[in-house]
């Protein structure tokens, strides 16, 4: 055997003290007792599975002043994530197998953990033309950070039709753009105003009442509103720890402007409710960085989003720990769901399944500190917050971070390979 990990481990829906055997970057056995080349007992700690970040925005290429493949990487593989789906909305936008094939050969260099690349949806694209290369499709709905918006509903018909033949998810920032007001905004309340729980709704009726057969991947809801739309339909939701945990009363000017917005507190608490009775498939991060100076701009001329693949697996594992969501709920949504929903055999510690864990301590709580994250634009919306942060974090069996460092080589590697997710 390779490699085996021991400790206290999340299997099948229980914590049992078992080894983990792996061979290959695959895990092929689960024992009691395992014999390996390299075995790393952790006796107490907990063994989970590492978390998928479905939702992430590195600035790579183009934008690496605020963020890049390398440093955000590094940050995720800190929070616990193995594996990030990267978005289109870089400089140039990966909408064509050139631009896409351009950012895989930049990006494949700086990878620390494994990746999968969405791609963009315009309204004259094929995207037949570059589904042997993405992980999923990504369609804006409405205006936000870059160019990619689909403008009218022909558009979005000859897009939503046309993806539905690759037999891949697309993932849809669903806010729509003919309810978005362009009023001067001062605060987060404006920003709410502006963009308001209606647009969403409107956005994904109109997508439920035409398309709601296809893979739709609903990106960070922010209403039950939003949520009861979708009731019935083959759609997949996800939700940020933004939107469950901060809302627009929170003294956070521009470092607070997202969009879709953070809403008001009665909506945020019934959104963590409905998060915490399984009602939400994926939990992503959203990680949008832009820099401090950005965001210290007039809040009218401030970009919008916020850091968060480092802090989510630790915010949620704090919440574990204070029984407010519990150790099935976490993992699915972080884990589980993510991997089944874009078809990788990821996120379940289960013989077949890579290698992909965290050791986690659950009495060694600390505050997040922006000065201790890693992501290039040095600052979080969390900042002071309590979280359990991962011990380690292995990739397909290989030690990547421990004890709060860097360990071992860059492995991270791209998940769509020939066309087909590396499940072998």
């Amino acid at each position: 055997m390779e490699t085996v990990v021991e400790g206290r481990a999340f299997y099948q829906g229980d914590l049992i003290e078992c080894c983990i055997g792996i061979e290959g970057g695959k895990i092929v056995s689960i024992k009691k007792v395992l014999k390996g080349e390299k075995h790393y007992n952790y006796s107490s700690k907990l063994i989970l599975p590492a978390a998928i970040d479905a939702h992430v925005h590195f600035r790579d290429p183009g934008l690496t002043h605020k963020e890049d493949f390398q440093t955000g990487t590094i940050a995720a593989a800190f929070g616990g994530v193995s594996c990030v789906f990267d978005m289109p909305n870089t400089l140039p936008p990966a909408i064509s197998s050139e631009t896409i094939k351009e950012k895989l050969d930049s990006v494949t260099k700086k990878a620390w953990i494994d990746f999968g690349l969405f791609g963009g949806c315009v309204s004259s694209f094929k995207p037949e033309s570059i589904a042997n290369m993405v992980i999923g499709y990504k369609l804006f709905m409405s205006s936000t950070t870059g160019v990619l918006l689909v403008p009218d509903d022909q558009s979005l018909t000859k897009i939503m039709t046309s993806v539905s033949k690759t037999g891949k998810v697309i993932g849809v920032h669903a806010e729509d753009e003919r309810m978005i007001r362009k009023l001067p905004e001062k605060n987060l309340l404006d920003h709410d105003r502006n963009r308001p729980i209606e647009a969403e709704i409107s956005a994904i009726e109109k997508l439920v009442s035409n398309f709601s057969e296809n893979r739709v991947h609903i990106c960070h809801i922010s209403s039950t509103r939003s949520l009861k739309s979708i009731r019935g339909t083959k759609f997949t939701t996800e939700v940020t720890p933004h939107h469950l945990l901060l809302d627009n009363t929170c003294e956070l000017g521009a470092f607070g402007k997202v969009n879709p917005p953070l809403r008001n507190r009665n909506e945020r608490e019934l959104l963590f409710e409905a998060f915490i009775r399984g009602k939400f498939d994926i939990i992503a991060s959203d990680h949008a960085p832009h820099t401090i100076e950005e965001k210290e701009d007039d809040f009218d001329i401030a970009p919008c989003g916020m850091p968060g693949v480092e802090t989510t697996v630790p915010l949620m594992l704090n919440l574990v720990r204070r029984d407010l969501i519990d150790l099935k709920t976490f993992t699915k949504c972080a884990c589980e769901r993510p991997a089944e929903i874009f078809g990788l055999l990821k996120g379940k510690i289960e013989v077949g399944f890579d290698g992909d864990l965290i050791v986690v301590d659950h009495k060694k709580i600390e505050r997040i500190k922006a000065e201790n994250l890693h992501s290039k634009c040095g600052w979080t919306a969390f900042d002071n917050y309590e979280a359990i942060f991962p011990r380690a974090l292995f990739v397909r069996g290989m030690l990547v971070m421990e004890d709060r460092s860097i360990v071992g080589e860059r492995i991270g590697r791209n998940v769509v390979v020939k066309g087909e997710k590396s499940q072998h």
